[in-house]
């Protein structure tokens, strides 16, 4: 950074290269420059910043100024701190905060403001947590109090097409046959929204890339052309203890979903999903810490997920395809999850990623 008894123009317009968020206050504690970066961190135009006190910009802003009075005062040359900087109706901003005094009376101060990005991690990482669990405790009352109706639905259908009279049972039994067929559906998708509690975890000795194998096959054999599914293994990932049916299960539908979304390219020939194997060391999982830790990527060339649903999509049914579910990415979920695990995805048009990492031994 610029030596701090040479703020010049020039050198104020080096900063605008940074990628971290960059201030200058006067004497008042006012901004009289701010980065490019500033502006997208604080979601303001330079204009708007400059002659705004910057303890005014949050909610506890009395934390800034605390470490400006010290600065102005010359107690330090430099200081850092982690902070949790509030504002009204918006995410706060978890910020490393670097204050450091100038050898300049107009402009004691200069602060640079960094992204905690491991702590903006953990808070998604808790949300998710949070979030999967609201949805299992619904997914578990909604299906238990649809389960018992229905099957007074059916069985009242059945009874009523018994009774019915033989002149009138040929143009009658149609309807009574849709509401014994729409129960039945009913009763599947309340199964299989029970599927993964009801199902016992089968723990055993887990080769990743056999999963991945597996899944590549039953994907091609689906789609066997204008689809590639390319291999990125890692081959010094090593065994692990897991459930390999619902590891199948989970990855089969991330690909699954990839597939038909990629209809178009698939149509062109360039279609491409990459299976990704990796070991990630000194990873934070719901505020564990694990030394090693299986990171898994599978990668799609489509056209990414809307926007509109994309924060929403690992809720129970919440589909982005037509006639879709919205289950499949809810069941992901929960297996990842029993093996200690989390997913999340990033997503773009022509690149969709959803990322797996699970603790390892």
């Amino acid at each position: 950074m610029t030596p701090a008894s040479s703020m010049t123009p020039a050198s104020l317009a080096g900063l605008d290269l940074l990628a971290s968020a960059v201030l200058v206050l006067d004497a008042d504690g006012c901004i009289i420059y701010a980065n490019p970066a500033a502006e997208n961190l604080l979601e303001s135009s330079a204009k708007l910043l400059q002659h705004q006190r910057l303890t005014s910009l949050f909610l506890n802003g009395e934390k800034l100024q605390q470490m400006f009075d010290q600065a102005a005062a010359h107690l330090f040359d430099d200081k850092r701190q982690d902070l949790a900087l509030e504002r009204m109706g918006r995410e706060p901003l978890q910020v490393n905060v670097i204050v450091t005094a100038l050898d300049q009376p107009e402009t004691p101060v200069l602060i640079e403001l960094r992204e905690n990005v491991q702590l903006l991690k953990l808070h998604r990482e808790e949300r998710l947590l949070d979030q999967s669990e609201a949805n299992k405790e619904l997914i578990r009352n909604l299906a238990h109090e649809i389960k018992n109706p229905l099957g007074g639905i059916r069985g009242a259908a059945q009874l009523l097409e018994m009774e019915l009279p033989e002149r009138a049972l040929a143009p009658l039994r149609e309807y009574t046959q849709v509401i014994i067929k729409e129960a039945d559906r009913l009763q599947t998708l309340v199964d299989r929204l029970l599927a993964p509690h009801r199902r016992p975890h089968i723990v055993g000795d887990v080769n990743i890339h056999e999963v991945f194998e597996r899944v590549r096959s039953l994907i091609l054999a689906e789609f066997p052309n204008g689809l590639t599914i390319k291999r990125d293994y890692d081959l010094s990932v090593p065994e692990f203890r897991g459930d390999k049916e619902q590891l199948i299960q989970a990855v089969l539908n991330i690909a699954h979903n990839a597939a038909q979304a990629l209809a178009e390219r698939i149509a062109n020939g360039d279609a491409m999903i990459t299976f990704q194997t990796r070991v990630a060391r000194q990873v934070t999982l719901a505020k564990v810490r694990y030394r090693l830790a299986l990171d898994l990527h599978i990668v799609d060339n489509g056209p990414g997920i809307p926007p509109d649903i994309q924060h929403r999509i690992f809720y129970p049914l919440v589909s982005g395809r037509e006639g879709g579910s919205g289950l499949g990415l809810t069941l992901t979920q929960t297996f990842i999850q029993q093996h200690m695990g989390v997913i999340e995805c990033e997503s773009r048009p022509g690149c969709t990623d959803f990322r797996i990492l699970i603790p390892l031994p």
